[in-house]
């Protein structure tokens, strides 16, 4: 059958494909519609099987928060290019991503992935046409959800960088900007000592066992220094113990409680592309 410039218009519309493609498409299936789609999304599917070990470090990280402020999220929808990172359609697609992710809050990647998109595909799906239209591995790259009291989101400029911050009451704007632009600067490991990664530790005490010998400590020294070492580390790397940035003469644990007595960090979740 005669495949018209509106039906293929139409068929760019609904995928986002390109105009040969989805010329293409229609040929092939005799202007069947829905068949067209499948065929779009298979393409999408046999791009994505040749593009597997492809690295997709660029991308879109966006941090959303709920009208009550009680849930956040934090999305990265990564791609190979940085050409294609700072698209606008491409910015607009992590956005949905984020937006439905926020809605649904699943409780992981790819529970995320199963939500239905629209009423047709799921996010999966979509991100296969995303990957038939554009020609890159696109992905999921990292999701995390924080739900407290109150809830804080901050995305870095360039959208490079998020973070999603959780306090057990309500705080100013002020307050909840410096403590995101904390979490974002310095790049805690953990909220607190005893949140620490277990093989983070025992990674740090390792490496400072062996710069201790290597400096010539006697050996019934090593483990002493290598804890003063391992304390050495959970102050610059875990939030509520870093100096503050704005005032260093306070820890952000301090800072909060000179806020407020009982103000504290529950959760926070950061994550940004290298």
């Amino acid at each position: 059958m005669a495949i018209t410039a509106a039906d293929v218009n139409k068929l760019r519309q609904q995928t986002g494909a390109g105009m040969m493609d989805c010329k293409k498409a229609l040929e092939e299936t005799n202007g069947d519609f829905e068949a067209a789609v499948d065929f779009l999304r298979k393409k999408g599917a046999k791009v994505a099987a040749n593009r597997q070990d492809r690295d997709a470090k660029e991308g879109v990280v966006l941090s959303k928060v709920t009208a009550d402020n009680k849930v956040g999220v934090v999305v990265s929808v990564n791609c190979e290019t940085d050409f294609v990172a700072k698209n606008a359609d491409f910015i607009a697609f992590a956005e949905s991503i984020t937006n439905i992710a926020l809605e649904k809050q699943p409780a992981d990647i790819e529970a995320l992935k199963a939500l239905p998109y629209n009423n047709d595909i799921t996010v999966g799906d979509k991100f296969m046409e995303q990957v038939a239209k554009i020609g890159e591995k696109i992905d999921i790259g990292f999701y995390s959800l924080v739900k407290a009291e109150n809830v804080i989101g901050y995305i870095h400029p360039g959208n490079r960088l998020a973070v999603t911050v959780g306090f057990n009451k309500s705080v100013s704007g002020e307050v909840a900007k410096n403590i995101a632009m904390q979490a974002a600067a310095m790049a805690p490991v953990a909220l607190d000592k005893d949140d620490v990664d277990p093989t983070i530790i025992a990674r740090e005490l390792e490496i400072a066992k062996e710069t201790t010998r290597a400096e010539g400590k006697p050996e019934d020294m090593v483990e002493k220094i290598a804890q003063g070492k391992l304390n050495k580390f959970y102050k610059e790397s875990t939030l509520l113990n870093q100096e503050y940035f704005i005032d260093n003469k306070f820890t952000v644990r301090q800072y909060l409680q000179s806020v407020e007595k009982d103000l504290n960090i529950t959760a926070f979740k950061r994550f940004s592309l290298s």
